[in-house]
């Protein structure tokens, strides 16, 4: 499903220069939950914002689901994002002053979606998290671990090929850290791809794979 090849990923601040990736190579199989660990500033989130599209990197070669996004322009990495891949961050990134359902119909009318459609999926995809008597309330009106249930059912509302989670529980607590957990076993079975940041080894234990990154590297 995704292919990195060699790639690094240089930040320029006047004169000083910071390598934060080194030459990474990584595979993902298709259906797959893997794991990217490492200690903090290792380079990890930063690997996967490349492998989400989300950033580009300074060289080197990026295949998705066999498309080469390596190249792509502004515009056709917005549409291939918007089609094929899904976002769940630590701190949700919901849009306040919208309803969780609003929240989660949002990228399924840039799709170019019909209102009925829209509605339609994202009552059905709040429901499958549990929250579809929470659809009116704002996200001020909902708990951190709502709130991160209504960033995953947005994730996952227009079925994509991948979905990529940055420190999906860092702000939550126990409880509502295997809630969403779950959530991602119960996706992961039902054959969606998953790779996910985190620093917290007691969640390693539901993917199929962790990557250890150290100092932009790939140590194991």
């Amino acid at each position: 499903m995704i292919t990195v090849k060699n790639i690094t990923k240089t930040f320029k601040n006047g004169d000083v220069v910071t390598h934060v990736l080194k030459g990474i190579d990584v595979q993902i199989n298709s259906g797959e939950f893997v794991a990217i660990m490492g200690k903090s500033g290792a380079g990890k989130s930063t690997l996967m914002y490349q492998m989400s599209l989300l950033d580009h990197p300074t060289t080197g070669e990026i295949i998705v689901d066999g498309h080469n996004v390596t190249d792509l322009t502004h515009d056709e990495r917005t549409k291939f994002r918007l089609d094929n891949l899904g976002y769940i961050f630590q701190d949700y990134a919901l849009v306040p002053e919208l309803t969780a359902l609003e929240n989660i119909m949002v990228p399924l009318l840039m799709q170019g979606r019909s209102d009925e459609e829209v509605m339609s999926i994202a009552k059905k995809s709040l429901e499958k998290i549990g929250l579809g008597h929470r659809e009116n309330n704002l996200p001020s009106q909902l708990s951190g671990g709502e709130q991160q249930r209504v960033s995953i059912a947005r994730a996952v509302a227009h079925n994509p090929k991948i979905l990529f989670a940055d420190e999906p529980t860092a702000n939550l607590d126990n409880v509502s850290s295997e809630a969403v957990m779950d959530i991602f076993k119960s996706l992961h079975n039902q054959g969606q791809t998953i790779v996910m940041v985190t620093h917290e080894k007691e969640y390693t234990t539901y993917c199929d794979r962790v990557i250890h990154i150290s100092d932009g590297q790939v140590v194991a």
